[in-house]
């Protein structure tokens, strides 16, 4: 039942106003709906992300959400170029801030409230 239903991410703030500048200043995110203090940010294909306070932000050690890309060397340029930081995981297929494994190639990086997120590029 539940594989036939739209799913969307919900990304933590302890900072709404803070993470609001990230996602639409750096990231580029358009704002749609406010709803409890939080903001609705829609992506591609029909899904869409909730950015919502709580004081838990930051506290997972896992990534919160991904975006699917085509061409990740050429996003990570691109958000490098906005100030974004990359993590650097000691992982000998690593190369730049992008790991390649699995069919895939990564990239990490945190947002303002600490919360991990990926840019994943399928091979």
């Amino acid at each position: 039942m539940l594989q036939k239903s739209p799913m969307f991410a919900y990304i933590p703030a302890q900072d709404v106003a803070r993470a609001r500048r990230f996602y639409e200043q750096t990231l580029g995110f358009a704002p749609g709906r406010e709803l409890g203090g939080g903001v609705r940010y829609e992506c591609a294909g029909g899904t869409a992300c909730f950015l919502y306070p709580t004081p838990n932000a930051g506290t997972s050690a896992a990534s919160q959400a991904f975006w699917q890309v085509t061409n990740i060397e050429q996003e990570v340029a691109e958000l490098k170029a906005k100030g974004v930081i990359f993590e650097e995981y000691d992982m000998p297929t690593m190369k730049d801030g992008i790991a390649t494994a699995g069919g895939a190639k990564a990239a990490w990086f945190k947002d303002t409230e600490g919360n991990i997120l990926a840019i994943i590029q399928s091979l």
